[in-house]
């Protein structure tokens, strides 16, 4: 049973990630730190939100919903899939699995307003024996007016983000001797400057690929991993640029540019499931597992670039769910104890949510996305439920929860005031219960 679990944990993932300029970040890293709620939240380009941390700038929320729960802007019925959405100048975008009349992957686009279909890349499929194939499980990554996807059986596009039409298109297996994972592809393209990176888990080292994001040809090839579930995340530590990558077999910092190894921590895992995005804050690497647990890493200079600071097997033991960090404590979903708060430099536990968050059972699921720069995150469950919640280190407190569709363990977009989410049947725009803008005193408009 417990291997069948982590079958139905890895068939979900629906992970994707890709990083904006430079330039970009420092913008949205400037407008995230002001806090400032608008009537309109910003776009949702890529796995975990515009800086692929699962912050969002939303606006102002009330802290009591309608009875009557949330209304919905518009449904449409897709294929199934794990694929998380992605949100992008009034479109949205994922991934889904069609079986008549043939078998294909599909890469979708809707206008985020009405729902009007706007365009379809379809292409053919063969899953075979693939276990809990209901679709692909990547989220789209769109920058710089192109979408790019990677199917579950390692199908890698660049789309044309105004049409779907291909620019250029590889394929792991084929391309990069690539080793699919026991449950497919899962980790998105990363795009970092003028590169977009995939996980192969190709032998002879092309474990890790780098690509020119225009043209779709090899820049660097590096390392004999096998293929990680999980999206690797770009980081900076003293002026330097590092890729982190968690591999089934080990945690990896790479120079983004060439793909050279700068450090490595073994990190043996079960069934190879390195699932979900690694953590970096206060200068401190951390990622969670389903059997091995939790493992922090202090960065520091050449002469010791990374030592292992704590591990915890008890409390803080991840499965899908990605952690949030903020202030110095970081929240987890536990794989038994539900919502974990810990201490991000000692892994000591605060408190436990008592597993009101999302239901218990052996595939716990939930994603937490902190809205501006308070202690209030959005969550949506695996039933479907989207809940406002209060998270700091004196405990959990929920302010309002309304169902938004069925059961689900793919991550949601936000966008403008609308959480676009999807299960294995529809993709739903549901409006969310903005506050009223106040007008000035003596304005009687």
């Amino acid at each position: 049973m417990l291997r069948l679990s982590v079958i139905l944990v890895v068939a979900w993932l629906a992970v994707g990630h890709a990083n904006c300029s430079r330039s970009q970040e420092r913008a949205q890293l400037r407008a995230n730190q002001t806090g400032t709620a608008s009537r309109q939240g910003e776009d949702w380009p890529r796995w975990r939100g515009p800086r692929g941390n699962g912050t969002w700038n939303a606006p102002k929320l009330l802290d009591k919903w309608p009875q009557e729960g949330l209304q919905r802007a518009w449904t449409r019925p897709i294929g199934g899939g794990y694929a998380g959405v992605a949100a992008s100048d009034q479109r949205i975008f994922t991934m889904d699995r069609q079986t008549t009349p043939q078998d294909s992957e599909r890469v979708v686009c809707f206008r985020a307003t009405d729902g009007k279909p706007l365009w379809i890349h379809t292409y053919p499929i063969d899953y075979g024996k693939l276990e809990y194939g209901s679709g692909p499980r990547a989220t789209p990554t769109i920058h710089d007016n192109r979408v790019y996807t990677l199917g579950a059986l390692g199908h890698l596009w660049c789309l044309d983000v105004a049409n779907g039409k291909p620019i250029w298109s590889a394929h792991l297996a084929r391309d990069y001797q690539g080793r699919m994972p026991t449950w497919g592809y899962a980790a998105s393209p990363l795009v970092a400057d003028d590169l977009v990176i995939v996980q192969p888990g190709g032998k002879a080292g092309q474990s890790v690929v780098a690509l020119n994001r225009k043209t779709g040809s090899p820049v660097w090839k590096t390392l004999s991993d096998e293929a990680a579930y999980a999206t690797p995340i770009l980081i900076e530590r003293d002026g330097r640029r590092q890729l982190i990558c968690w591999t089934p077999s080990h945690i990896r910092g790479l120079d983004p540019g060439t793909g050279k190894l700068i450090w490595a921590v073994p990190y043996q895992v079960t069934m190879g499931v390195s699932i979900a995005t690694p953590v970096y804050e206060e200068d401190i690497l951390f990622v969670s597992g389903y059997w091995e647990g939790s493992k922090a890493i202090r960065l520091g200079g050449d002469s010791n670039p990374a030592e292992l600071l704590w591990e915890e097997n008890r409390h803080l033991r991840g499965l899908m769910s990605q952690p949030l960090y903020r202030d110095g404590y970081a929240y987890l979903l536990d794989k038994q104890h539900g919502m974990i708060c810990f201490d991000f430099r000692t892994g000591k536990k605060i408190w436990d949510d008592g597993n009101r968050a999302t239901p218990r059972g052996r595939n716990p699921q939930a994603t937490l996305v902190w809205i501006n720069q308070g202690d209030r995150a959005l969550i949506l469950n695996s039933a479907g439920e989207l809940i406002l919640a209060q998270l700091n280190r004196t405990g959990y407190q929920e302010l309002a929860r309304a169902t938004v569709l069925g059961n689900t363990w793919a991550h949601p977009a936000y966008a403008a005031d609308r959480i676009f989410a999807r299960s294995d049947r529809e993709l739903v725009a549901v409006q969310l219960p903005v506050a009223a803008k106040q007008s000035p005193p003596g304005d009687r408009r």
